[in-house]
């Protein structure tokens, strides 16, 4: 069993197509470290909000149509281990500015960010600066065909 099997599949959003920012729909890790990172961002003077934390199946398709998305089945956030960080100006999303204060504070949390993929030796063909998750590339493809999920000891960083 695992947190998508357990949580994620049964609830009423799981073929939502509306945006949703429920940080309970976040595996525990990566809720915990989410959590962190805003209040860490705020020790800097930067004030965050959720954006997104799941994504279903029928919203991907909708943001892949739309050319919100690279990717047309369900990304890292149908799993409950991704979620999009914006800034928050009087209390409203905000992606102006440089986002790159995300990978210090998501590498110091354990997960990665989307502006470097953990990597930031390539040039990446999709940057993603708002994105933070907590797993690393290599395992993506495991975690899709729904074969593996991470537990509590998983670490995506590779340092």
């Amino acid at each position: 069993m695992s947190f998508y099997t357990d949580i994620i599949r049964p609830n009423p959003l799981f073929a939502s197509t509306k945006r949703i920012a429920d940080l309970g729909l976040l595996e525990p890790v990566t809720r915990a470290a989410v959590q962190q990172i805003i209040l860490d961002a705020a020790i800097q003077g930067i004030k965050l909000m959720v954006f997104e934390t799941y994504r279903s199946q029928e919203r991907q398709i909708e943001l892949f149509n739309q050319g919100a998305s690279k990717l047309r089945n369900v990304g890292v956030h149908h799993f409950g281990l991704a979620c999009d960080l914006v800034k928050d100006v009087n209390g409203e999303p905000s992606w102006k500015g440089d986002f790159g204060f995300l990978k210090d504070l998501a590498e110091d949390n354990g997960l990665i960010w989307g502006g470097d993929w953990g990597n930031d030796t390539i040039v990446h063909s999709f940057v993603d600066s708002d994105h933070v998750q907590r797993i690393n590339v290599a395992d993506q493809a495991r975690l899709f065909d729904v074969s593996w999920y991470p537990d509590a000891d998983y670490e995506p960083v590779i340092v």
